[in-house]
């Protein structure tokens, strides 16, 4: 589940109901953060409906008891990275504000528990210093759809053919392929627009 609000609301329900393997992005963002964490002070940002799901803390706890998750939503940060505004000011003075509270517990790891907040990675250091550990549970989620492919003998090799990407998209296509051609370094040609 490519998203963080949905892997912490929808994760459990979803599982239970399809029987293809699902992974979702908060156990092994938990995983990943217990084991980067020095101090088991750990911080997360995320959306308000991730925060406040509380998925993340229960993870956190039941894989390391004495582990502090300090929480922090960020309902300006999808905004500002969709309108293009990834470098910006405001940008800069909205990531001060949020990480505030934060710094001032004294973090080691930093949980981007969005997948559009690794595009902040540039300004979130500049206000962490180089102490605090990032992790992208979406690194650690591939990791794990990697496993499940190797397992189950259907991850393609080196050799083979360079893959086609189409994007199935729900919203209005030209805006979709300016912000992520922007966000993703390259041009995105194959989208279509789809009603679920």
């Amino acid at each position: 589940m490519a998203c963080g609000t949905s892997s912490a609301l929808a994760y459990p329900v979803l599982k239970e109901r399809y029987k293809v393997q699902l992974i979702s992005l908060i156990e092994p963002g938990a995983q990943a953060a217990v084991t980067a964490s020095r101090s088991g002070r750990i911080g997360l940002i995320a959306t308000a409906g991730t925060v406040n799901s509380g998925a993340y803390q229960r993870q956190i706890a039941a894989l390391k008891k004495e582990a502090l998750v300090f929480a922090e939503a960020c309902p300006l940060f999808v905004p500002l990275i969709e309108g293009g505004f990834v470098e910006a000011d405001e940008t800069r003075r909205v990531a001060k504000e949020y990480l505030k509270p934060l710094l001032s517990e004294q973090i080691d790891t930093l949980i981007l528990g969005c997948t559009h907040y690794p595009h902040l990675q540039k300004i979130l250091r500049e206000r962490t210093g180089p102490g605090v550990v990032f992790v992208d549970p979406a690194e650690s989620a591939v990791a794990e759809a990697r496993k499940l492919l190797e397992k189950a003998g259907t991850i393609k090799g080196k050799n083979s053919p360079a893959p086609k990407h189409e994007f199935l998209i729900t919203g209005p296509v030209l805006q979709f392929q300016e912000i992520g051609s922007r966000l993703l370094g390259k041009p995105i040609t194959h989208a279509k627009h789809v009603i679920i």
